[in-house]
């Protein structure tokens, strides 16, 4: 069985966990390597079973624990070219553990399948990633997008759960301490989904037969889960979903000790 495990999900710090028998995988490194270690401890994993790292972007919340974490544990780290290039020019690659391009075809670790799509955001060259399981069964991680591009809907259609961002309400973040410039790029085709934006993401994966949500990078300044929640969750009532018979939605944040089984 393949478990999915959201460790840190926010505008502060992004890590998920993806696994099963044979090892898994970590999507993004954006806290501490600590921080890393003590989140993987708590759902029984051990870093000498992390086959590799994948990263969607170079920015902070993304990448801040990478190069201790990586280095230290010698796990290899995949992204895309402009990504690799980004954390280059950064310094954050500094030869203590392997690096790979994933350019198009499928990457096989932990007796799961991994392949990238693009997503629309404000960096080098940002993905999301689809994993097929050992058992079968397929996850897709897309966080950090203004926009849901053709590209990105194919990365995301079919799957059984999809890790979909629900970054910010609109009203909160219009009415809150942002500076102008700062709300203009998230509101942006490169920024970040709304709540509402991710509604009718997550109602479209739904109509193609995806039952399993979990809401992602939510702002810890203009969010509340239980907003994010009600804005997808009302959006699937209005067209006639039921919860719990038709779909399951959940809140990265919320987890029941941070983890999902993909049954």
């Amino acid at each position: 069985m393949a478990r999915f495990c959201p460790l840190y999900s926010s505008s502060s710090g992004n890590c998920t966990y993806v696994g099963g028998g044979s090892g898994g995988i970590l999507i993004d490194a954006g806290v501490s390597a600590k921080r890393m270690e003590q989140g993987l401890k708590d759902i029984d994993v051990d870093p000498k079973d992390i086959g590799a790292i994948f990263i969607t972007h170079e920015h902070s919340d993304h990448i801040k624990g990478l190069r201790v974490f990586a280095g230290r544990h010698k796990i290899p780290v995949f992204a895309s070219q402009g990504t690799l290039d980004g954390l280059e020019d950064m310094g954050e690659l500094d030869g203590k553990f392997d690096t790979f391009a994933i350019n198009g075809a499928n990457v096989e670790i932990c007796n799961m399948e991994i392949s990238a799509f693009s997503t629309s955001h404000d960096s080098n060259e940002s993905v999301g990633y689809r994993i097929k399981t050992a058992d079968d069964r397929v996850i897709s991680v897309a966080t950090d997008m203004g926009l849901v591009t053709p590209e990105t809907f194919e990365g995301l259609m079919g799957c059984d759960l999809v890790m979909l961002e629900s970054n910010h309400d609109i009203n909160m973040l219009m009415c809150g301490p942002y500076p102008y410039i700062v709300k203009r790029r998230v509101l942006s085709d490169y920024g970040h989904l709304s709540n509402e934006a991710c509604a009718h993401t997550a109602l479209t994966l739904l109509e193609s037969g995806t039952t399993r949500f979990v809401l992602a990078h939510l702002s810890r300044q203009n969010n509340l889960p239980e907003l994010a929640l009600e804005t997808t969750r009302g959006l699937f009532t209005k067209h006639g979903a039921t919860e719990g018979a038709d779909y399951l939605l959940q809140v990265a944040g919320d987890l029941p000790a941070n983890k999902v089984s993909v049954l």
